[in-house]
């Protein structure tokens, strides 16, 4: 039986040879190929190249070119670990530790290229659209809404997820002074209230 034919199933001996790493290395190289080349140039053949493995073990850990677009979108955040962070003991002070880690993630060198590429492309192209909002609604920002056990959960993930999004385009893609070159803790402070009474306030 093929590779392609197996599809997401079990991988080939030659496949499984690439070792416990080689899911690591596919999103590093995916994240890398996103930043550099935007979401259309990529394909998994470039990214299997560039991390040394086979295709077909790209396919088999990810399917899709659209889910390693998700998974690298994923990497950057690591929802799993940053969402009991965000919701802390009590909702009072969410939206600070929101806009917090929120600009953090941008403020890193490392997670903030495959961000713009990410931004870049969802602009201009429908499936790594669907993408970032099936990520930031669904996966991050309406799990912290659901947990504040607030009315009109989606809503308010989406009301907050269009402000963030929209400072990110600001300042990191277009670069709007005097927002791109303001102090992020002053960011923090303006914003901070906001995202909280869309999260929290009756």
């Amino acid at each position: 039986m093929t590779a392609a034919r197996r599809g997401r199933g079990r991988p080939s001996r030659a496949e499984a040879m690439e070792g416990p790493g080689a899911r690591e290395r596919i999103l590093e190289a995916a994240r890398a190929e996103f930043a550099e080349r935007g979401y259309d140039k990529t394909s998994v053949r470039g990214i299997a190249k560039a991390a040394g493995v086979d295709p077909a073990l790209v396919h088999h850990y990810f399917g899709t070119k659209d889910e390693v677009f998700a998974a690298a979108v994923e990497l950057s955040f690591e929802p799993a670990l940053i969402i009991p962070a965000i919701l802390g003991e009590s909702p009072e002070g969410v939206g600070d530790r929101l806009a917090r880690y929120f600009l953090s993630v941008w403020e890193n060198p490392v997670t903030r290229a495959p961000l713009l590429a990410i931004i870049r492309s969802a602009l201009t192209h429908e499936a790594a659209a669907k993408v970032l909002r099936g990520f930031v609604l669904r996966r991050l920002l309406q799990r912290v809404a659901d947990d504040l056990d607030v009315p009109d959960p989606e809503l308010r993930a989406e009301l907050a997820a269009s402000h963030m999004i929209g400072i990110a385009i600001l300042r990191y893609v277009v670069q709007v002074e005097p927002l791109a070159s303001a102090r992020t803790e002053d960011i923090v402070a303006l914003v901070a209230p906001t995202l909280q009474r869309y999260l929290t306030e009756d």
